[in-house]
């Protein structure tokens, strides 16, 4: 028997949490069809998430694709479906591939396995991080930033995730919250997330507490890393002063939870917990339009 689990019409790191809601009342090694037929948009997150989840299977997961055309093209411009086909039974029509160079999107998902993904991301992104930032009206000094923190968050699925990610840039406006520009970074694995990796060197505290809410706290908030090395742990701290820095939004979730660094344009919860339980560690990184004075 094969479940479906349907995923909402716009994707996003919010109504992603409506897929794992459908996922966690089913086995790993159980069949699932992720039917996102009626999806009309997706944000990195979300594609990348989607990637993540088919990782998490045992069986392997079957799949249906958007019916609108332009969702499909841009699925497929993204760079989805070159790696959904590896990872799902893909079902329906797949959209044609695109020929390189005609992907409107900052940087389509790409793999992250090794220390040489991550150069080859942050070297890709550094040829157009200064104009995207100007369109975003933040001063060019901003762009060596930028790249540092798209490496840290790319260099943490390296360190801590014990297996591959994925990692997607895109520049679009959110009219949700803002009405402005926003550049938007996501980082997704399915590997051991935050609570295991602490664990596995004695990083948890001394607490009667010690769940994946309080595991995202020592690492986000107070720089505690696996890693007992002078200075380990500066890379998430230095990711949330360029995300401050520039008004942005920082959100980690990892197991059964979620925290946030949360500008005053959002309304989100700073922590979140009792999730449905996801494997590893999803980061997205919002940075806004600045205003113009």
């Amino acid at each position: 028997m094969t479940t479906v689990i349907n995923v909402p019409p716009s994707l996003d790191e919010g109504t992603f949490e409506k897929v794992l809601e459908q996922v966690a009342a089913v086995p790993a090694d159980a069949k699932i069809l992720v039917d996102a037929r009626h999806a009309r948009w997706s944000s990195p997150y979300g594609l990348t998430a989607l990637l993540t989840l088919a990782q998490t299977r045992t069986e392997k997961a079957a799949f249906s694709g958007p019916e609108a055309d332009d969702t499909a093209s841009y699925w497929q411009r993204a760079g989805f479906y070159k790696h959904a086909e590896s990872l799902f039974e893909l079902h329906g029509h797949v959209p044609r591939a695109r020929t390189p160079g005609e992907s409107d999107v900052l940087l389509e998902i790409t793999p992250v396995s090794h220390s040489e993904d991550v150069h080859n991301v942050v070297a890709r992104i550094q040829t157009k991080a200064q104009s995207l930032l100007a369109n975003l009206n933040i001063e060019s000094k901003a762009t060596m930033g930028f790249a540092m923190t798209l490496s840290e968050a790319c260099q943490n699925i390296i360190e801590h995730a014990g297996t591959g990610g994925w990692v997607a840039v895109q520049t679009y406006k959110y009219r949700q919250r803002l009405g402005r520009r926003v550049v938007v970074i996501a980082v997704c694995d399915a590997g051991q997330g935050f609570k295991r990796s602490l664990e596995s060197s004695g990083g948890r505290p001394a607490s009667d507490r010690w769940d994946d809410g309080m595991a995202l706290q020592e690492a986000i908030m107070r720089g505690v890393s696996r890693y007992r090395d002078p200075g380990r742990g500066q890379g998430l701290a230095g990711i949330r002063r360029y995300v401050g820095r520039w008004d942005g939004k920082l959100s980690v979730r990892s197991g059964t939870a979620k925290l946030s660094i949360i500008p005053d344009w959002d309304e989100d919860v700073p922590l979140v917990e009792n999730l449905p339980p996801f494997a590893g560690a999803q980061m997205q990184i919002t940075i806004p339009e600045k205003l113009a004075r």
